[in-house]
């Protein structure tokens, strides 16, 4: 969800409230840094909290956290949230957390970018972790409830936005997949296009038919919210049965990130067409009501991305390095199509591209424990999917794709936030 009204931060339960919201759910053993321009909430960044707790591993912790902030160079300070819940009940929380939160201190001054607040959140209380006072932050601490009913997060669930479970207690729940069972007209539409179009998967001009027909979903999502259950079963099977060919699953991202003329361009590098397939039947986008003309931009791509000289390779798009701020109107977009594509528990190269997209466009926003659900469910449902694996990876390196640690082009579900 986006927004371009800015919201306003009175107290430290607003900010705690905007965290859970920014990330798409409740962190667990987590760290929470959010770097500071002034009054304006800028970078977030979510990661585990340290395994080993030495002072030469909290300092090496410490140093990867400074790291990935100094990426927002206008950053003059950051606050800090600390999810645990080990130490409430006997108050030793504090006591538990003050060596990290400490290295973190020292770490980022040396970077100008002081800690100006920490607090420490657990399931039913949280507290400041500089608060000595017990009339202000009395053991164990203040209830979590106090977070939830606050104005701004009261403010944002007005406007829409929802807290899934953390991927950590219930992995795979967030919008991955419909409840239920497929419509059986979606699996007979699926098998009549799939016995059509398949075979033409190195055909440049059906490449063509089949973004044609993804943008005009994007667009229409874009226009008119989730599709669900708009998308009629004839839709559903085409767009089902594309995400069974490997280039074109990633044609639709490429596409979604950086424009139509970067996902053509790219599988022209890549050389995946035949040379001369003019004479071959190709799929009519008309057979679906989509019009080859009819394609809208979307607002929030810069009228020149699809100019000749700014088209991206398919290797800098996934990972994050072109363009410069990718749109992430249409990944949203995507996001909410490929959600509504399968179900749950459904198995098979359909789920698992679904999935593993979805975890790609959650890692894009910076999101890795979303990302690594996505990616357990692509796993499942296709053992040995090549790009879930891939990904996997580079999630296991603990790698932040480059639009995350750029605020020009990070993701911000709501654009401005002032403390």
């Amino acid at each position: 969800m986006t927004t371009n009204k800015t919201l306003s931060i009175h107290q430290p339960e607003d900010i705690l409230g905007y965290i859970p919201h920014m990330l798409g759910y409740w962190p667990e053993d987590s760290l929470v840094a959010i770097t500071m321009q002034g009054k304006v909430l800028g970078a977030t960044l979510r990661v585990d909290l340290p395994s080993r707790r030495t002072a030469q591993a909290l300092s090496s912790y410490a140093g990867q956290i400074r790291s990935y902030l100094e990426a927002d160079e206008e950053a003059d300070g950051a606050v800090l949230a600390v999810y645990t819940d080990t130490g409430w009940g006997d108050g030793d929380v504090i006591r538990r957390m003050m060596p990290m939160l400490k290295a973190l201190q020292e770490d980022l001054e040396q970077a100008d970018m002081p800690v100006r607040d920490a607090w420490l959140v657990g399931s039913e209380y949280w507290r400041s972790a500089y608060c000595s006072d017990e009339e202000c932050c009395p053991l164990p601490g203040l209830p979590v409830a106090r977070i939830l009913d606050s104005r701004l997060s009261a403010e944002l669930v007005y406007r829409g936005s929802v807290i899934w479970p953390s991927p950590r207690s219930k992995p795979g729940k967030p919008m991955l997949a419909r409840t239920g069972a497929l419509d059986p007209q979606v699996l007979e539409a699926e098998f009549r296009y799939g016995d059509r179009i398949l075979g033409l998967w190195r055909s440049e001009r059906c490449l063509e038919a089949v973004l044609v027909v993804w943008k005009h979903v994007l667009d229409k999502v874009g226009q008119s919210g989730p599709l669900q259950p708009g998308l009629d079963a004839e839709l559903m099977g085409f767009l089902r049965t594309t995400l069974k060919v490997p280039a074109w699953r990633d044609a639709v991202v490429v596409m979604a990130a950086a424009g139509i003329e970067s996902a053509k361009s790219g599988a022209h590098a890549f050389g995946l067409f035949t040379d001369d397939d003019s004479d071959a039947p190709v799929f009519d986008p008309g057979e679906l009501g989509v019009s080859a003309h009819g394609v809208a931009p979307p607002a929030s791509r810069p009228a020149d991305s699809n100019a000749p000289g700014n088209i991206f390779t398919y290797g800098d798009i996934l990972l994050g390095m072109q363009p410069d701020k990718p749109s992430w109107n249409d990944l949203d977009q995507l996001q909410q199509v490929l959600s509504g594509l399968c179900v749950e528990g459904e198995s098979g190269e359909v789920a698992a591209a679904a999935f593993t997209l979805q975890g790609w466009i959650s890692w894009c926003k910076g999101s890795g424990s979303l990302a690594h659900a996505s990616l357990i469910q692509a796993e499942a449902a296709h053992p040995g999917y090549r790009l879930a694996e891939l990904l996997m990876e580079i999630l296991g390196q603990g790698t932040v794709c480059a639009w995350a640690r750029r605020p020009g082009s990070a993701w911000r579900g709501f654009k401005d936030a002032n403390a």
